[in-house]
C-alpha cells in the first residue's frame, strides 16, 4: 500500500484537480481514495503502474459523481430554506437531519434509471402532477406513475434494509 500511495497519490490528487477545479476537494478525495483501499483493498493486485491509475481513476470518477450530486442536493436544500419565510425555517438540526435524509433517498435512486429518479424527485419534491411530470420528461402520466411506484418501492426496500441492520446490531451481544 506504502508503494501504491507514493507512486500514485501526487497524480491522482492533480487528476482530480483537474476534474474538480479545487485543490481542497482534490485533495480530500484522493485522501478517502486511498484510505479506501486501506479499507477494502482492490479486488486484485495491479500487474502494471497503468492498471493501478485506471483503477484508480475508476474509483475517483465514481467519488466525484457522488460528491457533485450530493452539492445538487445541498443546494437544491438550501435553494427551498431561502425561499421559505424566516419564520417557517426549520432549526439548524431538523436542517441537517432532512439534507441527510434527502443523501440516502438520492443514494437509493441510483438504482432506478435516470428518468424513473427525475419524475420520483419532481413528483414527491416539486409537487408536480403526473402529467406536468410526464410533458418534461416527454413520457406519458400512465409511465410517470410506474417510475414513482418503482422509486417508492425501491425508498421502502432500502428503509426496511435500513431497519433490519438496526435489529441486527441491537441484538447483538
Amino acid at each position: 500500500m506504502d508503494v501504491l500511495y507514493a507512486d500514485h497519490h501526487a497524480w491522482l490528487r492533480a487528476w482530480l484537480q483537474r476534474r474538480l477545479g479545487n485543490a481542497a476537494d482534490a485533495a480530500d478525495l484522493a485522501h478517502e481514495a486511498f484510505l479506501r483501499l486501506i479499507l477494502k483493498p482492490a479486488p486484485r493486485g495491479f500487474g502494471s503502474p497503468g492498471e493501478a491509475r485506471a483503477y484508480l481513476r475508476a474509483m475517483a470518477q465514481g467519488m466525484c459523481i457522488n460528491l457533485w450530486r450530493r452539492r445538487e442536493i445541498e443546494q437544491a436544500w438550501l435553494d427551498t430554506l431561502a425561499a421559505q419565510p424566516q419564520a417557517h425555517a426549520p432549526s439548524a438540526e431538523r436542517q441537517a437531519i432532512v439534507l441527510e435524509a434527502l443523501q440516502e433517498i438520492a443514494a437509493l435512486l441510483l438504482d432506478l434509471s435516470p428518468k424513473a429518479a427525475q419524475a420520483f424527485l419532481m413528483s414527491a419534491v416539486c409537487g408536480m402532477s403526473a402529467t406536468e411530470v410526464g410533458a418534461e420528461l416527454g413520457v406519458s402520466s400512465r409511465m410517470v406513475r410506474k417510475y414513482v411506484a418503482q422509486a417508492m418501492l425501491r425508498c421502502m426496500q432500502g428503509h426496511a434494509a435500513q431497519t433490519a441492520a438496526a435489529l441486527r446490531q441491537a441484538a447483538a451481544p
